[in-house]
């Protein structure tokens, strides 16, 4: 299988994203501009994290137009896996591939540190190697990383069983101590309603080396590549 990691005037972890993908998990991995009018073939697609277009208007906001988006919506309309990280998540809602909308921080100030997030179901293409309840030390780099839907989107989100993470502590309890940024429901990460695409703020691609502080990350990575694996076979 082939994994693209799409690259915008801005974004700042497409090579984390690939060294991620193509040296920790082994997966072939290639970039992908904003230009492209095709996505080269690739199974999967990443909408890394960065500032793409120095983040006017609204973070995503004009992302959403780049040429290369018309391909990824078509395909992730016809079922194809594509996973939105941080600025790739805000772009997700922009695009309205995802519900809801990212907002500032609560404290209006960016946060850089790690945190712990909690897996809510195991039964997704991104969490199938993870355990149901298991937390996760990664990383969060973001200014407006405050997850806001309506009550009616997230009362569905969580009877459909979108909410893949949320923000945790250490031992796994969801509160508001827990919560760096002030979304809604401790949302670290949620899911469209086919499962397919998924956006979340925290950076899985920066927690998969010894050498960065954590292993966490590779786990949905390989979880991903088992799962388009069994799709694409």
């Amino acid at each position: 299988m082939k994994i693209g990691v799409v690259v915008f005037p801005g974004s700042n972890c497409d090579h984390d994203a690939y060294w991620a993908l193509k040296h920790s998990v082994g997966a072939e991995t290639e970039f992908l501009f904003h230009k492209d009018h095709n996505l080269k073939g690739c199974d999967a697609i990443i909408l890394p994290g960065g500032f793409s277009y120095g983040d006017y208007l609204r973070s995503g906001a004009i992302a959403r137009f780049s040429p290369i988006m018309k391909e990824v919506i078509e395909f992730a309309n016809n079922g194809g896996p594509v996973m939105g990280i941080c600025n790739g998540f805000q772009i997700l809602c922009e695009s309205g591939l995802l519900p809801g909308a990212l907002l500032r921080n609560r404290d209006l100030r960016f946060i850089s540190k790690f945190i712990h997030i909690r897996v809510e179901h195991s039964d997704s293409i991104y969490t199938g190697s993870l355990e149901e309840g298991k937390v996760l030390r990664i990383p969060i780099a973001h200014g407006e990383g405050n997850y806001y839907a309506d009550e009616e989107t997230l009362k569905m989100l969580e009877e459909q069983k979108r909410i893949l993470f949320r923000y945790c502590d250490a031992d796994g309890n969801v509160s508001v101590e827990s919560n760096p940024n002030g979304s809604q429901s401790n949302i670290a990460g949620i899911v469209n309603e086919a499962g397919n695409v998924l956006g979340m703020m925290p950076h899985p691609e920066r927690a998969c080396d010894p050498v960065l502080g954590s292993t966490d990350g590779v786990g949905i990575f390989r979880s991903l590549i088992a799962a388009t694996q069994g799709i694409t076979a």
